[in-house]
């Protein structure tokens, strides 16, 4: 696709220490553009709205959403069933070790549940093409459970995983959101109780630091670009789902984590959104590290975007990459 500026190959993108990402020469449309305008004023005050609310507004909002369908499940047997003792969808035959599996951990700011119409639906095209078995954890929510319980249930769920059989280079752990600080915390876990690695893991917009609003400094300059993410909102979910836990804990801010013997890692993030510096400093520490680690930042796009692809046309772009980074790393395995 042609660059949306001429140059756009060499714009660069400021963070923290001034070292700067390149922005990934993609075209954004017209009518993807319109969505993302729409979604700053529509979506932004709607997640507001919910995470300010009261407990039983949150739960009302849990109970909706995760009664959304799942529309297109590209032709695999969708089900709701227990690993070990985790809850959540499957797509494809969970009896098949043999195939690759996709570890889904969605993301929503730790209090919304999978929606499958957009969660479900994209794990279901990930393993479609990739012909894969695919879990999406039904872990546990703020405000209801506080930390660890989400992070325990993640790794239980991978735990289940290799109970059943499935080689653990035949895994990959994929998270969006809340779901990215997930998958970089179970890979804590992983290594720390000396189980082996998943062949890779995909954070997409993770959020990485829990106990700064004001920081990393993307937070404080996209404040009023971000189209979805309120995140002066984010010191109302740190307080329902972390509590008084130290929010400097690895496994709680996975940018304090010591990355080394992590599998390799693709973080994708925007341009636009507030968390933009929690992956870029993410994706330096885990280089530093020695983790073989690819970042891609898109323009104009929205807060965990691969989500979108229904609205946005770019967003299939994205989801493709992923596949193509997972498969690679899935068929060496």
């Amino acid at each position: 696709m042609k660059a949306e500026l001429p140059d756009l190959q060499r714009q660069r993108l400021p963070v923290a220490d001034g070292r700067f990402p390149q922005l990934k020469p993609v075209r954004i449309g017209w009518r993807s553009r319109f969505i993302v305008w729409l979604m700053r004023r529509l979506l932004r005050p709607l997640l507001r709205w919910v995470i300010h609310g009261s407990f039983d507004r949150i739960a009302r909002t849990q109970l909706f959403l995760a009664a959304r369908t799942c529309k297109n499940s590209y032709g695999l047997p969708l089900d709701y069933t227990v690993l070990g003792r985790v809850p959540g969808h499957v797509v494809g035959n969970v009896a098949d070790t043999s195939k690759p599996v996709i570890l889904y951990l969605h993301g929503g700011a730790f209090v919304i549940p999978a929606v499958p119409e957009t969660h479900v639906t994209l794990m279901a095209r990930i393993c479609r093409d990739l012909d894969a078995f695919g879990f999406m954890a039904d872990y546990r929510l703020a405000p209801f459970n506080r930390f660890p319980a989400a992070l325990d249930d993640c790794e239980r769920a991978y735990r289940a995983l290799l109970d059943l059989g499935f080689k653990p280079e035949r895994i990959a752990i994929v998270g969006e959101s809340a779901g990215g600080a997930l998958t970089l915390g179970v890979l804590q876990r992983i290594r720390k109780h000396g189980l082996p690695m998943p062949a890779c893991a995909v954070p997409i917009s993770p959020v990485t630091e829990m106990g700064r609003i004001h920081a990393p400094p993307a937070r404080a300059r996209k404040l009023h670009s971000d189209p979805l993410l309120p995140i002066a909102s984010l010191q109302r979910v740190d307080e329902m789902y972390a509590g008084d836990w130290d929010a400097s804990d690895p496994e709680l801010s996975p940018l304090y984590a010591d990355l080394r013997g992590f599998p390799p890692l693709y973080l994708l993030a925007t341009e636009t959104e507030v968390l933009l510096d929690d992956a870029v400093l993410l994706a330096r520490r885990a280089e530093q590290a020695g983790v073989k680690t690819k970042l891609d930042v898109w323009p104009v796009l929205p807060h965990a975007f691969p989500l979108f692809t229904r609205w946005l046309p770019e967003a299939k772009l994205a989801r493709d990459d992923i596949i193509e980074f997972l498969r690679g790393h899935l068929r060496r395995a």
